[in-house]
């Protein structure tokens, strides 16, 4: 036993001296960037042009989303469908009387497998159907607003003791904690709803298998998902798309104009789950980075390597391939973005978050408006990537913002502007 754990301190040590190495290595610096070639987002994999909106729709898209699904996030094993619905606590006087509150959880069931997924929503006080953004949060409903009334998670969530998760639980001490990401006055002011889940109820965010939903689709003796199955963000995104079967149903919300939202590694997944399933109406990506808007290809702060490393349960294990060989890469994530269109997108970036490759994030967008262009619509409106706080807005929006790696304030105000174009 005593071989076996010094065997496992050594690979231990050698991952943590990998990883290290890989970030004292970051490309930080424009000039730096090496040579890249994307693939072109209209040509087929097979050859040939894609000159119509009927050879994108039947053939092309198909095809990437297919590359995607097999050699990135990874795909869904299986159906299913949700349980049971139950109420907790609903309110016709939340926000001094501006809102409506409502909270429920969502339930799935196979087997002797469980799942329980916390839903939190305030609405504005109409009798007419309302758009909603649905976002996922990090820490736990109760850590969005500064009201009582909101359920603490029992779910696991990684410690941090700043903020009263002790023993990966919460504590009242954690609520509002993240209040300032959440402008849920700004949002009900302007006339949407919002809809909020803390994204641990559906795959808890660390690299072990043995909880969450991925269980619930293991044959006999499998412990984790095979090469081409999901990650977590894969996951993530299929729990985006159960929280969006519910509001379908719900006679409050306007199910058409249904904004899914992330930020960092939820950017991720809301892109994807804005890839894999056309029923929401509009993306928004902020700070999504690498796996997320960001081309992989220019290896400009968090690269495919290091970011399987240091998250290796978030991608799909084919994804492992391309560790230091992002150009054999089938797709780039230009690609991603299109799959959205025509649909509205937004993708945003901030000047203090490099890791995250801002410019990588505009040449996505700027390069997945061809699509957009093909079907009809104008994409990106600029070539130029535009300067700080200065926001531009086609059917796809972006902007780059003063500041650091964080969901702000100035971001929703973008994206209420966004909104208002599209659903008003």
């Amino acid at each position: 036993m005593r071989c076996l754990n010094c065997i496992s301190l050594f690979f231990f040590l050698l991952l943590f001296q990998s990883a290290y190495a890989q970030r004292e290595n970051v490309i930080s610096e424009e000039s730096k960037v090496p040579e890249y070639q994307l693939p072109d987002i209209l040509t087929r994999f097979k050859g040939g042009k894609v000159k119509s909106e009927k050879v994108w729709v039947k053939k092309q898209r198909p095809e990437i989303l297919k590359l995607f699904t097999n050699e990135v996030y990874g795909k869904v094993p299986g159906n299913l469908d949700l349980s049971e619905v139950k109420i907790w606590e609903t309110s016709d006087q939340a926000l001094d009387g501006l809102a409506k509150r409502r909270q429920l959880s969502l339930f799935f069931k196979k087997d002797n497998h469980n799942l329980e997924v916390n839903v939190l929503i305030y609405l504005p006080q109409t009798n007419k159907k309302v758009p909603v953004f649905l976002a996922y949060n990090f820490t736990g409903n109760h850590a969005v607003f500064n009201d009582p009334n909101i359920r603490l998670t029992e779910s696991w969530v990684a410690n941090n003791p700043s903020v009263g998760i002790i023993n990966n639980q919460v504590t009242e001490q954690s609520r509002a904690t993240a209040s300032d990401r959440w402008p849920v006055d700004e949002i009900i002011k302007a006339g949407y709803g919002l809809v909020t889940v803390y994204y641990g109820d559906v795959d808890p965010d660390k690299n072990d298998f043995s909880d969450g939903i991925h269980p619930f689709f293991y044959k006999d003796n499998q412990n984790k998902p095979a090469y081409d199955e999901w990650g977590s963000i894969s996951a993530w995104a299929w729990g985006l798309s159960r929280v969006l079967d519910y509001l379908e149903k719900d006679p409050q919300v306007d199910s058409e104009k249904v904004a899914v939202l992330g930020h960092s590694r939820l950017g991720k997944a809301a892109l994807w789950a804005g890839a894999t399933d056309t029923r929401f109406a509009m993306v928004i990506s902020n700070e999504s980075g690498c796996g997320g808007a960001a081309l992989s290809r220019r290896r400009f702060g968090e690269t495919v390597q290091i970011i399987n490393t240091s998250f290796p349960h978030w991608f799909c294990d084919n994804f492992l391939k391309y560790n230091g060989n992002e150009d054999i890469l089938p797709v780039d994530q230009h690609m991603l973005l299109a799959l959205v269109a025509p649909r509205p997108l937004y993708v945003a970036s901030a000047e203090g978050d490099k890791w995250a490759d801002p410019r990588g994030e505009f040449l996505s967008a700027k390069y997945a408006s061809a699509v957009y262009e093909l079907l009809g619509v104008e994409g990106l409106p600029v070539k130029e990537m535009p300067a700080i706080n200065q926001p531009v807005m086609g059917t796809i929006g972006y902007h780059i913002r003063s500041g650091k790696h964080d969901l702000t304030l100035y971001d929703w105000q973008q994206y209420l502007k966004f909104a208002d174009k599209f659903f008003k």
